[in-house]
């Protein structure tokens, strides 16, 4: 198949998949923003959250300033701003700062250095816990611990459920089409006699 054709069908194989940008900063201060769409819970104690990192044929700004701070930033995509979420994606060069080209507005937290996206509704800060290689196709795999979750309390329920939808959170399918969502349900705990 044609590389982009095959890029576009294999990445819509998988449905839809969280959007979200991952913040982070270099030894000398440079800032990096990008989106992702492979974010995944790994286990809540520790509280431990992956993301797939694309091949290191090209400079990877992202996963050179992970490896630098140790520290990094996941903040969820809304409605307000998934166009500019979209843009990261842009090759901008290691000295142009993406919050700046995009509009997006970094903020900050006391003792953590990587920045936050302040339009994101749900975001939470991570410490490098590993970093897997994928030796099938050349991806890694970064692993971190949750040290701090920014949210609105009143998106987070009595049980600890995080309404997202509440929170205008976007989905992603393939690799550049957005989507609202609805809710159908939530259901009870399943057991084999309930």
């Amino acid at each position: 198949m044609p590389s982009r054709y095959r890029a576009h069908l294999i990445n819509s194989l998988s449905g839809f998949k969280s959007a979200n940008l991952v913040g982070t900063i270099d030894k000398t201060g440079q800032t990096n923003v990008a989106i992702v769409s492979s974010v995944v819970h790994l286990g809540a104690s520790p509280a431990l959250v992956g993301f797939i990192m694309r091949p290191t044929t090209v400079e990877r700004h992202t996963l050179e300033n992970i490896q630098q701070t140790k520290q990094y930033t996941i903040n969820q995509v809304n409605e307000d701003f998934w166009q500019a979420a979209h843009q990261t994606s842009a090759k901008y060069d290691k000295n142009e700062c993406e919050f700046e080209k995009t509009g997006l507005t970094k903020s900050f937290i006391t003792d953590h250095k990587a920045p936050f996206v302040a339009e994101s509704h749900l975001k939470y800060s991570l410490e490098l816990q590993e970093i897997v290689p994928i030796s099938a196709n050349n991806t890694l795999l970064i692993i971190g611990e949750i040290t701090n979750i920014i949210c609105d309390d009143s998106a987070i329920g009595e049980d600890g459920y995080i309404d997202i939808e509440s929170l205008n959170t976007i989905a992603i399918s393939g690799l550049d089409s957005y989507h609202t969502t609805q809710r159908l349900s939530r259901l009870n705990y399943a057991k084999p006699i309930k």
